[in-house]
């Protein structure tokens, strides 16, 4: 019973990039399974992950695909742009080429999406280090002129993590290009969307 309510269930498919060592798994382990490792071997090729979770009255559930970073993989990742409503771009706020790193991660968003007005996320990890090289108004301010919503984040310390996604899932389901909940027989104005999801706090601003 429990699979046949899962196949239900409407799927939103999210799509974790970046460049290798930014934590992308870190902070999708955190998110489905609220654990972390500090010592995650690096991903090969692709992983994978389904999170359930309710926004306003609807209930829902995410495939979350977790991408390689590194260089030799990056010809495995076109395909798994495909169908995306939503991408989490993620660097790592004490490596500064991580953040420079993001225009490229952007180019092959754009070139290989295939959903218009896909939501796009950005997420500066590991706040909890020290050493910081890219400060927080840069990345706001990336993010800002690329119509990205933005947030900082720690997987380790859990901060900013379930807003990250929380606040890509809704903005998904605010954009009619990519979700239409008339056809799934409920009402979910974006007044109440935004009064029933939690604030995300000091650590996110939306684009």
């Amino acid at each position: 019973m429990a699979r046949e309510d899962s196949l239900s269930l409407p799927t939103l498919k999210l799509l974790l990039v970046g460049d290798s060592g930014v934590g992308k798994s870190s902070l999708l382990l955190r998110f489905t399974e609220d654990q972390f490792e500090p010592y995650l071997n690096p991903t090969i090729g692709v992983d994978f992950k389904v999170k359930k979770m309710v926004v306003g009255d609807l209930p829902l559930q995410l495939a979350i695909w977790d991408t390689a970073g590194q260089e030799r993989f990056r010809t495995l990742t076109p395909s798994y742009y495909r169908g995306a409503q939503g991408v989490i771009l993620v660097y790592d706020v004490t490596r500064r080429e991580t953040f420079v790193g993001l225009e490229s991660w952007l180019w092959e968003l754009e070139m290989y999406a295939t959903r218009k007005n896909v939501v796009k996320m950005l997420v500066g990890n590991k706040i909890d280090k020290p050493d910081r090289e890219v400060d927080r108004k840069e990345g706001l301010k990336f993010a800002r002129t690329r119509s990205m919503l933005f947030i900082e984040a720690s997987a380790k310390m859990k901060e900013g993590v379930q807003s990250a996604f929380e606040e890509a899932v809704v903005r998904i389901l605010q954009t009619p290009e990519l979700w239409d909940v008339r056809k799934e027989g409920v009402e979910l104005t974006e007044d109440k969307m935004l009064q029933e999801t939690p604030s995300c706090g000091p650590y996110c601003s939306l684009a």
